[in-house]
């Protein structure tokens, strides 16, 4: 493709984004991270994100900021010139201001759900709260990436908030039905899954409080 591009004279202003859907498959090796696609541990959620826009991005640099998918959409409509259908909002950010190097980090709050094994995730910062069936975790994934230290009774008001943080946008959106065929993987599957049994009904929390 960059034979392509050099090609016909357009390589430098031309964007090209290397980047994934999920986490590493069954073959893959995340590390630092653990866990992999279909789950919601950092090795589920992690993936590459590589730019390239020689006429206006710098080269060989690295971004500490937080980013997802759907930040795509907006940071090419930026760098178009365009702008988005106020109808139709993005969820996500540009990335632009953060790649050109004109700003720095934004913090961001990101959420996650999903349905095999009743999963959900919020990140706020560096702490991540995480939900995998009865079992619940608050975690610094910048300080401990292999998500080991659980810091929920250590850090019971952040646990707390974030959780009430996850009910509120789950509210929002469309519900969770058992019909839908997303599946977890469990220990009939998984040899690393010991004692980890499938569900196939949604955890919703309802309105008695966040769970403990």
């Amino acid at each position: 493709m960059a034979a392509a591009l050099r090609s016909a004279g357009i390589a430098d202003n031309t964007i090209v984004i290397f980047t994934s859907d999920n986490g590493g498959e069954r073959f893959a090796d995340t590390w630092p991270f653990t866990g992999r696609k279909t789950e919601l541990l950092e090795g589920g959620l992690r993936i590459p994100a590589i730019v390239s826009w020689p006429a206006v991005l710098p080269k060989n640099k690295t971004s500490d900021q937080v980013a997802m998918s759907m930040d795509w959409l907006p940071t090419l409509l930026d760098a178009a010139g365009a702008d988005a259908d106020p109808a139709f909002a993005p969820d996500g950010i540009s990335l632009l201001p953060v790649l050109r190097g004109d700003s720095a980090a934004v913090r961001r709050t990101l959420f996650w759900r999903y349905k095999g094994n009743a999963q959900r995730a919020v990140r706020d910062g560096d702490v991540k709260y995480l939900k995998i069936r009865e079992n619940t975790f608050l975690f610094n994934v910048a300080d401990d990436p292999m998500e080991r230290a659980n810091l929920k009774d250590r850090h019971k008001d952040v646990y707390e908030a974030l959780e009430r943080k996850w009910l509120a946008w789950n509210a929002a959106m469309l519900p969770e039905v058992p019909e839908s065929n997303t599946g977890g993987n469990d220990a009939n599957r998984w040899a690393d899954h010991i004692g980890n049994t499938s569900t196939r009904q949604p955890d919703n929390p309802t309105a008695d409080g966040p769970t403990r």
